[in-house]
């Protein structure tokens, strides 16, 4: 097993794809701390999957958009085990607002909760391994930030900074043997996009060449890659897990704007 006798924290671990990984680093052998903010159920539900399998679950509430309850976050995480070996930045928020629609408060929240909560987390699991010898701090991302997508400015602009910052980090922290990479899924089957489509399936899969969308499992392989030493000698680095939407760039104008009308 990949992660076997290695600590992972997840952040927005209670759905989607958070809730995915963290029971797929389980299933690597890996013990998971799975924060969560406001759906407790959903985090206790992957816990239980996680300790079914014989390994270590703690649920950790905060909200990352708050600095104060990602250092309260990280000081619980630090007296429950004495290393953390990967860190997971899976935690975001979508923000669709059209253009001209959108306020300073939408953009603060997109980017407070993306970006800035991404950075802090990742800055108290540096200080944390570097002090425990290193480990791997991996980003979750959206391909959104490469192709540029209609209703999306603040979180496309949100996942472009963790985009540069993965390669500042990737600077900085080498000589602490903490390595730093992201990866950016494309169109993902998730309760969050299919209650803003229920269609959602047929309307992204005509847009990708592999011609369907992702399943939340999918995107497991990628984290447990990045987290584990097969990538050992990566850093820096942003990947897309997308079934090419990137290369061919086609975009489902009657959703965006469907996406929008529901968020408004």
């Amino acid at each position: 097993m990949r992660l076997a006798e290695k600590t992972v924290l997840v952040t927005g671990a209670s759905k989607g794809i958070g809730h995915a990984i963290a029971i797929g680093c389980a299933r690597e052998g890996a013990d998971v701390f799975l924060n969560y903010n406001t759906d407790r159920a959903g985090a206790e539900q992957a816990a239980e999957a996680v300790r079914g399998m014989g390994r270590g679950a703690w649920l950790i509430e905060g909200d990352i958009r708050k600095p104060a309850d990602i250092f309260r976050m990280f000081e619980a995480a630090r007296r429950e085990v004495p290393a953390l070996h990967a860190l997971i930045n899976n935690a975001g928020i979508t923000g669709w607002t059209p253009l001209f629609e959108i306020t300073v408060e939408k953009w603060d929240m997109v980017i407070e909760t993306n970006l800035r909560g991404t950075f802090f987390c990742s800055l108290e699991a540096a200080r944390w391994m570097k002090a425990t010898g290193g480990g791997s701090i991996v980003n979750v991302s959206t391909n959104c930030a490469e192709l540029g997508v209609k209703n999306l400015v603040a979180y496309a602009s949100s996942k472009g900074g963790i985009h540069a910052m993965t390669r500042q980090l990737a600077v900085e922290l080498a000589p602490h043997k903490i390595r730093v990479n992201t990866f950016a899924p494309g169109p993902t089957r998730v309760a969050r996009n299919l209650a803003d489509d229920p269609d959602y399936d047929n309307t992204w899969g005509a847009m990708v060449p592999l011609q369907r969308t992702a399943a939340a499992e999918e995107m497991i392989g990628p984290a447990v890659f990045l987290a584990s030493e097969d990538s050992s000698y990566m850093t820096g680095q942003l990947f897309f897990v997308d079934g090419g939407w990137t290369v061919a760039g086609k975009i489902p104008e009657a959703y965006l704007e469907l996406a929008a009308s529901k968020h408004r």
